[in-house]
């Protein structure tokens, strides 16, 4: 009888441990809220107020308390400031390029055990996605809202005039001639695009499809040498006949959008992000056209944009596994596909191609069904450190040359010796 009840005591201890062992240990067993850091403007609370009531019904243990904090670089702020502190939110919303720096100082929670708990399909995302959200080897972030950089036409003055928006840098010329007007003094009515000026995201995949490194491996530049000063001069040269121009500056983003409903302007370079305030606003028909490529049409890539989720590395474990709740269920396919759905954000899951709903959005939004036969092209970007900085500078000697007058090379030799200076001091 002894031996029958120690026996029996072996083998409920044994399968307590195997129990335990095989217990997942991110799970959430007691109620607890969360606050959720993110930027998102108010035409964005319906869709942000709709996920959050979905997923507490899903998880009645968790409550998610979203905090406005600004624009993503004063989010970048204070991130770096709540680190500091050691009082930190258990989800952020950030900018895709703040990404790698976050990597580099530990600010991320690593993301692999608790992707291997649930057997969580990173994949989904396809490898490009991925990848862009890793730093050396590790899953430090998830995609989230992910947009890329293309061009918005009048799409109604295009089928009405005969104008193809142009594949190639090559192309972009005789696009212009054909898509700007003239008042009768010379002034122009309506320019062919508007370069966007605030972001070099905007306009770095004109001169990296044509074989420009902005900087490469060992940290010199060639963009004050032959293709860069060709690009820089036919983009002035454009400027000055007053087909173009380069938006820069404070309320940059809303002067372009006016311009294009207003009819100033035949396309603009954004956001895939922004097709829903595009159509909605506007009294035409408005198409999306993929970046121009390279001269030989071989190369289309543009730049990833948007935002990424993260946990901050310094939470406390019982919010880290709330929070991993509350992220796979924000980057879910049907929760992607309803982002998608109400914004100009791509879905990023494969798998979403299964719901239902795909189709039907397909069908409401047909201008979003050629760029994403392009999403293969999206690249993430350059995540050296100090490529940002960098990036800053480029636009700004391109301010200097399109809207002040500067000279194109004597600018782009003082653009490269500041690059390189900013490289060194890294």
């Amino acid at each position: 009888m002894r031996k029958t009840s120690i026996l029996l005591l072996t083998l409920i201890l044994v399968f307590s441990i195997v129990t335990v062992a095989g217990a997942n240990p991110f799970e959430v067993t007691e109620p607890i809220t969360i606050t959720w850091w993110h930027s998102h403007e108010g035409q964005w609370y319906p869709y942000l107020e709709h996920m959050v009531a979905q997923f507490e019904a899903a998880n009645p243990l968790i409550k998610v308390e979203p905090i406005f904090i600004g624009t993503y670089p004063e989010m970048n702020t204070r991130f770096i400031a709540a680190m500091a502190s050691g009082d930190v939110p258990a989800i952020i919303s950030v900018k895709t390029n703040y990404l790698p720096n976050y990597g580099a100082a530990g600010m991320c929670e690593v993301l692999d055990p608790y992707i291997e708990a649930d057997n969580f399909d990173v994949m989904d995302f396809g490898e490009g996605l991925a990848n862009a959200t890793s730093y050396e080897g590790e899953q430090i972030a998830l995609p989230y809202l992910i947009s890329t950089r293309l061009m918005y036409y009048n799409k109604t003055l295009a089928e009405a005039e005969g104008i193809e928006m142009p594949k190639t840098f090559d192309e972009f010329e005789e696009f212009l001639e054909k898509a700007t007007v003239f008042n009768p003094d010379g002034t122009t009515a309506r320019y062919g695009t508007i370069f966007a000026g605030w972001d070099h995201t905007y306009f770095e995949n004109l001169y990296k499809n044509n074989g420009v490194e902005v900087i490469r491996e060992d940290g010199t530049s060639d963009l004050n040498e032959e293709m860069s000063v060709y690009i820089t001069t036919k983009i002035k040269e454009w400027v000055d006949k007053g087909y173009t121009y380069f938006q820069h500056g404070t309320s940059s983003s809303s002067i372009l959008r006016s311009a294009f409903w207003d009819e100033r302007t035949f396309s603009v370079f954004h956001t895939s992000s922004l097709y829903d305030t595009y159509q909605n606003d506007a009294t035409f028909e408005v198409g999306m056209s993929w970046m121009p490529g390279s001269a030989d049409g071989t190369k289309y890539e543009a730049t990833l944009s948007g935002a990424y989720i993260l946990i901050p590395s310094i939470a406390p474990q019982r919010q880290k596994n709330a929070a991993w709740q509350f992220m796979k269920f924000m980057v879910s396919p049907e929760i992607n596909l309803y982002w998608a759905d109400q914004t100009g954000y791509f879905p990023t899951r494969q798998t979403v191609i299964n719901l239902p709903e795909y189709e039907e959005y397909l069908e409401r939004k047909p201008a979003m069904a050629s760029i994403l036969e392009m999403s293969g092209w999206i690249v993430d970007n350059d995540p050296r450190p100090y490529y940002e900085t960098c990036g800053k500078e480029w636009r700004m000697a391109l301010a200097k040359i399109f809207s002040e007058g500067a000279p194109v090379q004597e600018t782009l030799d003082k653009l490269v010796k500041d690059i390189e200076d900013i490289i060194d001091d890294f």
